[in-house]
């Protein structure tokens, strides 16, 4: 990949020695210019070449009418929904990563986790911005005042990467670098993104450099265009590795970008990276009465679906916070994700211990007893995760 000035484009690449196991895929940024980009795309090593795009975390949202759950003793409400807590498993012996904007490492709810940190931003491990430690305290994070959290509170080895600096911004070149370290590289059983391209960035990036307005939206289209295709050539050397190892399941977060509050037909699809092919896509439930609903600023077509408004999980600094965002339902399926790579691994023949099994698994095994009447299945994907 490539940083871009207005004078030629960046360009982001991937590329693959011909013949080499998938462990050689690279990820480069180069400063390319047009004649560059054609010479390049007729490299038959070369698999994919787009324009580095700016990246944002999925912000946590407002819910009309939601009041936040209470820290109380016992489980959340989404380690519950989701049977977490009655589940045999724990995740031990299972790796994840969370591709977010780092990790407090002093934070309680991570007492006893070896934590492997990596940044690709350039500013430094750690957490400012307090979303990678929400997240990554759903996913693994031990009881904190009693309060369990953690989906799969077994987990003893996390990897850590920050993918979005401290203002919660980054590129997609970032994104990139932190799937292969995390898959490639560090052989992780699951990864989780709650994180999306920013399009509206793109665009304003490009206006106040001077381009129209007209101009800079159609760049940003083919910007994405291209973006869409260099993750899938990523993914499909990830999902290649399954013939040498296990392989990685890719969870990310659907996006906040529907408003059914205001209008029931302003429904967004799945945005990038969730939308690459390959990577399992996430709506967020919420519980107003005794059934699930999709959470109204949940973006539609997601694969599945998990808890994602009044999610309490750990707080930046200490202690424990609530936030409602598909960045919250995300990892309860990559802690779900956790458990039945726990499942597999201990009874399964190993031949068969693959992330095509654990996907498997998630899919199959989601239930669709718990929602409301009149709930639409492109809303919700296959149903409410569950826990083996």
């Amino acid at each position: 990949m490539s940083r871009q000035n207005m004078a030629g484009p960046f360009e982001a690449e991937i590329s693959e020695r011909e013949g080499a196991v998938p462990s050689s895929a690279r990820i480069e940024v180069e400063s390319l210019d047009k004649q560059d980009v054609r010479t390049l795309a007729r490299d038959p090593q070369v698999r994919a070449i787009a324009p580095v795009m700016p990246i944002t975390l999925i912000r946590p949202v407002d819910v009309e009418g939601a009041q936040p759950e209470a820290a109380a003793a016992g489980p959340t409400w989404g380690v519950k929904a989701v049977g977490a807590d009655v589940s045999a498993r724990t995740g031990a012996g299972v790796t994840v990563c969370v591709l977010d904007t780092g990790i407090d490492t002093g934070h309680q709810a991570f007492s006893g986790v070896t934590l492997v940190q990596k940044d690709f931003t350039g500013s430094g491990n750690g957490d400012k911005e307090g979303h990678g430690t929400h997240c990554a305290g759903t996913i693994f994070g031990r009881d904190v005042d009693d309060t369990r959290i953690g989906v799969a509170r077994g987990v003893t080895r996390a990897l850590i990467g920050k993918v979005l600096g401290d203002d919660g911004s980054g590129s997609t070149d970032a994104i990139l670098s932190g799937l292969h370290w995390a898959a490639v590289e560090q052989s992780a059983h699951v990864i989780s993104m709650s994180i999306g391209i920013d399009l509206p960035g793109f665009v304003r990036r490009q206006v106040e450099a001077g381009m129209p307005a007209d101009l800079a939206t159609s760049a940003a289209l083919q910007a994405y265009r291209a973006n869409v295709r260099a993750f899938d050539a990523l993914m499909a050397m990830i999902r290649s590795r399954e013939v040498f190892e296990n392989g990685s399941v890719i969870v990310a977060a659907a996006g906040n970008a529907s408003r059914r509050q205001v209008n029931p037909n302003f429904e967004i699809g799945v945005e990038m990276p969730a939308a690459a092919d390959g990577v399992i896509s996430v709506a967020a439930l919420q519980q107003p009465a005794r059934a699930l609903q999709v959470a109204p600023f949940s973006n539609t077509f997601a694969n599945i679906s998990a808890p994602g408004v009044g999610v309490i999980s750990a707080r930046l600094g200490g202690g424990l916070i609530s936030h409602n965002g598909t960045s919250m339902a995300a990892p309860h399926v990559a802690g779900i994700a956790a458990l039945w790579w726990e499942q597999i691994l201990t009874t399964a023949v190993p031949a068969t211990t693959t992330r095509a099994a654990v996907v498997a698994k998630l899919l199959s095994n989601a239930t669709t007893n718990a929602f409301a009447p009149g709930v639409d299945p492109a809303d919700r994907g296959v149903g409410l995760v569950q826990a083996p």
